[in-house]
């Protein structure tokens, strides 16, 4: 896979788009990010000191219907990349890393599609290790913060990619998914109840029990508060 190392860009997800015409699997890294991109527009935080990585990758024949998976690879990769430092990582539906309740990376991903078929995928990981996080309200937290001697960038990068060329199943994801089995604030338009969060299918609906009935419910419906 070739590797492109970048001073400064807006977003390493933009950046790696000029590679989208060449076919080639290739992975771009940033120091920082002027224009971050988060979900659903949102934009993502990224001062010099954390791990900003975008991997472009080409697919023959992956149906869409199987998109998920990727999503669950890319967190699987994050969670054993804290593991290595010596962190508890869990993984909150759909696409967040937390550590201690607190959200320590951020995926982004981004699929062009043709005829049922995935045919290139754009996945954007951020990972918080000595970054500043100024602003947040203390809803996040870098490996400087939990770790007596933080790594250095360049380790975390470095086994970031490691981690994401390695295979990964869907029991992996699951095992990361520490929530299920709890009570969970869901939010589904005007719409706020508690419900049991009791798996995660395989497209990535989450299951969960309300008042004794069982619903599968689309990341793009509902918010998830873990109670």
């Amino acid at each position: 896979m070739k590797r492109n190392y970048l001073e400064s860009t807006d977003s390493t997800n933009r950046y790696i788009k000029r590679f989208l015409s060449q076919g080639e699997d290739v992975a771009v890294f940033a120091k920082r990010q002027t224009g971050g991109m988060g979900t659903k527009g949102r934009s993502f935080l990224s001062e010099a000191g954390g791990v900003y990585l975008s991997v472009l990758s080409f697919y023959q024949d992956f149906p869409a219907e199987r998109a998920f998976e990727l999503m669950a690879h890319a967190a699987v990769a994050v969670c054993r990349t804290c593991r290595g430092f010596g962190l508890a990582p869990e993984i909150k539906w759909c696409n967040d890393v937390l550590v201690n309740g607190r959200k320590i990376a951020g995926i982004l991903i981004e699929n062009t599609l043709s005829g049922g078929k995935v045919r290139a995928s754009i996945v954007g990981i951020g990972l918080n290790v000595s970054n500043a996080l100024d602003g947040l309200g203390g809803i996040a937290v870098n490996m400087r913060e939990l770790l007596p001697a933080p790594p250095a960038v360049e380790a975390v990068r470095d086994l970031l990619l490691e981690n994401f060329a390695a295979p990964s199943d869907f029991s992996d994801y699951l095992g990361f998914a520490g929530f299920l089995g709890q009570c969970v604030s869901v939010t589904e338009g005007d719409l706020q109840y508690d419900a049991v969060a009791r798996d995660i299918l395989p497209d990535g609906r989450l299951l969960i029990e309300e008042r004794g009935k069982l619903r599968a419910l689309s990341s793009a419906e509902i918010a998830i508060k873990i109670r």
